[in-house]
């Protein structure tokens, strides 16, 4: 048995076995020529017609541009299947969790349908409510999360995170108190999204491959809004002329902010058990690193279903995302929009953050604040509130709404519907040090760049 006092990870006799790999020619080009398409979709900004984005941003513009109506259909029936689908399959009632979600995802369709079929009172129809967030987030997003899952399926399945993975074996145990193996799950969960990353996540941790406090520290540190979501974020804030400077920055202030938060209660103090009080623990490579990278590497790239059918698995995810996020996004979206705007709720809890965003003397810290309190309900808001507002607080807010990590219209009701025990008032302590550490880190390296 393995507890919490016996080494969690065991030294791989680099004599003991052969390295075999499944290095065909077609495994080696399955992982050079799809991941090299796969990082050119997401990673390499490209101009067309005078705009410089990454080719996804292209592709989705391209679509909208083609027929904004039929857009507005296909995001009103994906609206449409995501409010009905937890009454399909039954997991409606499953908690109470479950319940309020569905709920609100019923709220997000009749939302959407006012707003598409223009019925419904003035202040929806104000330009900065429901014909905002229905064009700045529910249609790009409709879009941007299944394309960008077909992508994803070259960028994620071919052995390029396996061969990064080995050699963030030093890295993940001695900085986020992590197994080597959670580099995989922290890339693919920033890379692709939050859903897969805590559905791996969780499979490792139920395999007995994560403890308790390993679990809670993947799931909370690096399930952040995926690639094709800071491409909305920086849509929305004009940030795409320097993407890959919001990219890099955003991944550099995210795990460092993790680093920090493992340090510090409640996850420090969290179990070093196993699940089922034993486990597995990850076998440390400490000679011919190169070569068991390449192992793993070809040996995924061996294991991934043809082409096609891993498209069509990652579609059919990205499809099933899309409707789960979307009507979440339009309801709590809205919501959160109305009382940011009509009352003071969010002005009140953003006096929390006001010292701190005085103290650094951001230009405007007021707002700062409150985009920071914000972030809590839904990631995209606090960008909403910021749209009018200098390029540093732009910049700042869109960090943080990726460094923040937890929100209550998505994410925080996923890791609940997972099996680390982890409580809803510890989530929220996670989320307000991440708020914190965030503005702290991301403030003085704004002022450097802008």
């Amino acid at each position: 048995m393995i507890n919490s006092s016996m080494k969690r990870e065991l030294e791989v006799p680099q004599d003991a076995h052969p390295i075999k790999t499944a290095s065909s020619p077609a495994n080696k080009f399955k992982f050079f020529g799809y991941s090299s398409i796969g990082i050119f979709m997401f990673f390499i900004p490209i101009s067309i017609n005078g705009k410089s984005s990454i080719m996804l941003d292209h592709i989705v513009t391209s679509i909208s541009s083609i027929s904004s109506k039929m857009v507005t259909i296909y995001a009103l029936l994906i609206l449409l299947a995501g409010a009905l689908y937890p009454f399909i399959n039954k997991s409606w009632n499953q908690n109470i969790t479950n319940i309020i979600f569905s709920i609100l995802k019923l709220l997000g369709l009749v939302f959407g349908s006012m707003i598409v079929f223009n019925i419904g009172p003035a202040w929806l129809f104000d330009p900065d409510m429901g014909p905002f967030l229905m064009e700045k987030l529910i249609k790009p997003v409709s879009l941007l999360v299944p394309i960008g899952a077909v992508f994803l399926a070259l960028l994620v399945s071919y052995g390029l995170l396996e061969f990064v993975g080995v050699f963030m074996q030093p890295v993940m145990r001695p900085i986020f108190k992590t197994p080597g193996r959670s580099a995989v799950d922290a890339v693919a969960s920033f890379v692709g999204s939050y859903s897969i990353g805590l559905l791996v996540t969780n499979r490792i941790f139920n395999e007995g491959k994560y403890t308790i406090r390993e679990a809670a520290i993947t799931a909370t540190g690096f399930s952040t809004v995926s690639v094709t979501f800071m491409v909305v974020i920086a849509n929305t804030l004009d940030l795409m002329p320097v993407w890959n400077l919001y990219f890099w920055i955003s991944l550099i202030v995210t795990f460092t902010v993790t680093a920090i938060t493992v340090r510090i209660w409640p996850l420090n103090k969290m179990s070093n058990e196993y699940i089922n009080g034993e486990g597995q623990p990850e076998q440390l490579i400490k000679k011919d690193r190169l070569k068991h990278a390449w192992r793993d590497a070809m040996n995924t790239a061996d294991a991934t279903p043809g082409l096609l059918k891993n498209i069509s698995i990652n579609l059919k995810d990205g499809l099933l995302m899309t409707m789960s996020i979307l009507p979440n996004i339009m309801s709590v979206g809205l919501l959160g929009l109305v009382l940011a705007t009509y009352t003071p709720l969010f002005d009140w809890v953003g006096y929390i953050f006001y010292p701190i965003t005085w103290g650094l003397q951001l230009p405007e810290p007021l707002i700062t604040a409150k985009a920071a309190a914000i972030s809590i309900s839904e990631i995209f808001l606090p960008a909403l509130l910021v749209v009018e507002t200098q390029l540093i607080t732009k910049f700042i807010v869109a960090v943080l709404s990726v460094s923040s990590i937890l929100f209550f219209s998505a994410i925080i009701p996923c890791i609940l519907a997972t099996d680390i025990p982890i409580s809803v008032p510890k989530l929220v302590v996670i989320w307000f040090e991440r708020v914190v550490l965030t503005l702290l880190i991301i403030t003085p390296i704004a002022f450097l760049l802008f």
